[in-house]
């Protein structure tokens, strides 16, 4: 995956992470009713995140995005599933307390990594497709195409899984390729040169690199 792809992605990745969030906690009292449907979720909530971070982080704040992911998304997510889905097949490997560090920092380089991205959000349109679905169906995929002016639309596949909490997503496909995947290959890498523990250091360090904090006092060049 090219820099510039791996970007777009994460971008794409971060409105559904910052939508899915915001949903639950503006309907709490909807929470124990028949969850919000996952196409209309998307949709409904994507355009008022977008408006929310062009109205109130226009500067694109990384502390303020964070923040924002933090209290209003990590509740619904399965990280620990995400998390067992990118370390593969080395997954079994791992000690409790290993699996405890991997996703650990596997959701804190995730809510750095789209912090970032969205930080330098730009207005894209956004075609939301029908849901092809079952009413019955607990494993979907939300279908968004990413429209941009002389270029060919990108698609963007939300897996989302219905749990007894709503609608979580799983992983996301952007012209076909997994971010879930691609962290995948990325890992089993690292796991092969330097154990279980290394790919903790890792992670450890990419996640230093992409502290917002840390960033802000680093002086300017």
């Amino acid at each position: 995956m090219s820099p510039v792809f791996a970007r777009f992605a994460a971008a794409a990745a971060a409105l559904v992470f910052v939508t899915a969030g915001v949903a639950r906690a503006q309907a709490p009292a909807a929470a124990a009713a028949e969850p919000t449907p996952p196409d209309v979720l998307v949709k409904t909530v994507t355009l008022e995140v977008v408006d929310i971070i062009q109205k109130e982080i226009k500067d694109g704040d990384r502390k303020k995005l964070v923040a924002l992911i933090e209290s209003k998304v990590l509740p619904h997510f399965n990280f620990q599933a995400m998390t067992a889905s990118a370390v593969g097949r080395n997954w079994a490997k791992a000690t409790p307390e290993q699996k405890t560090r991997l996703i650990d920092e596997f959701k804190t380089l995730l809510v750095r990594t789209y912090s970032s991205a969205l930080a330098a959000y730009s207005n894209q349109k956004l075609d939301f497709r029908p849901l092809r679905a079952k009413p019955t169906d607990t494993d979907v995929t939300v279908n968004v195409r990413v429209l941009q002016p002389g270029a060919e639309p990108v698609t963007i596949d939300y897996d989302m899984e219905k749990r007894p909490a709503g609608w979580k997503v799983w992983d996301v496909r952007v012209g076909g390729i997994s971010l879930v995947a691609n962290y995948r290959t990325e890992f089993d890498n690292v796991v092969r040169d330097k154990g279980i523990d290394g790919l903790v250091k890792t992670l450890q360090d990419k996640n230093k690199s992409l502290d917002p904090a840390a960033a802000g006092a680093a002086p300017k060049k």
